[in-house]
This record gives structure tokens, sequence and C-alpha cells, in this order.
């Protein structure tokens, strides 16, 4: 299937990201991309020839980092934090803002993950992340506007400086 190859050269990279996104660590995220286009695989010759198979792959994407991540709280024991020796120091640099917006973005729940990276990350429209997701609209406004406030709430609480 040279359609297949030839989407899977010109596309990996991104969808990649996405699951990296959406899983929030790289080695689970290769892993939910291989298990992804595995699926794309077997189900190719269903798809319309005209239609765009990204929307289809970005789709089973989202919808195995979100089991995945339900498997994961089910099966999960949260260890005690430890405290930190020193202070912890206000990021100030725009790398340092990117990590604890990474951090932050990792905190939220899968679905709520999803709609961000959808919406701001691959920049697909309210309908669009709909769609993929397979909710309605308003469940991604609420999931956005929840989303974004408990990142806001982590951006105040570290002390990240809106112009950095």
């Amino acid at each position: 299937m040279t359609a297949f190859a030839d989407f899977v050269a010109a596309r990996a990279t991104s969808l990649l990201r996405l699951a990296h996104l959406t899983c929030g660590a790289p080695d689970e995220a290769e892993d939910v991309l291989q298990s992804a286009l595995e699926r794309a695989y077997r189900h190719w010759g269903r798809l319309r020839p005209d239609a765009d198979p990204e929307p289809y792959v970005r789709r089973i994407i989202v919808n195995l980092a979100i089991s995945r991540a339900r498997r994961r709280r089910i099966l999960r024991i949260d260890p005690v934090r430890d405290v930190p020796e020193r202070p912890v120091q206000t990021p100030t640099s725009g790398v340092e803002v990117r990590q604890v917006l990474s951090a932050a973005l990792r905190g939220l729940p899968p679905r709520q993950r999803a709609v961000l990276v959808l919406r701001f990350w691959e920049d697909l429209t309210e309908a669009q992340t709909a769609e993929i997701l397979g909710v309605s609209l308003g469940t991604v406004k609420s999931q956005a506007a929840k989303g974004l406030a408990k990142l806001r709430g982590v951006v105040e609480l570290e002390g990240v400086r809106s112009d950095a």
C-alpha cells in the first residue's frame, strides 16, 4: 500500500508530536503512534480514496492516549512527593516557561489535554476538535475552558511572567 506509506512518510512527525503532547511522555507517544498506525493500516482499505486520512488517525491517537491514561489512573498509586531542599526558582526564560507549561499540561485530565493540544497546538477549530474526539461542540468549549483555567492557575502559582 503505497498510499499508506506515503501518508506515514509525510505526516509521521506531526502525528508523533500530537501523540507526545496527548500522552506526555516520548516513549509512550511512540507506542501510541505505532498502535494508531497499525490500526489505521488494518482499516486503510475502508477509507474513501478522496478522503483525508489524517483526522481518522488523529482520532485513533487521541482515543488511545485517553484509554492509556485511564488504565494508568486505575493502576497508579501516587507516592508522597519529596519536599525540595532548596527554594524553587521562578521561571524566567522561555525554556523554563515551556517546561512549566509542559508539566502542567501533563497534569491535566486526558480529555482536557487532548482538547487543548488539538485546539491550540494543532490549531484546529472547535468543530474539527469535536469531530476528532467524537464529542459535542459544547464539550470542546467546556473542556478547553476548564483546561485553560487550570493552566492559568499553575502559571500564577509558579510565578511565570506573562511577558516571558
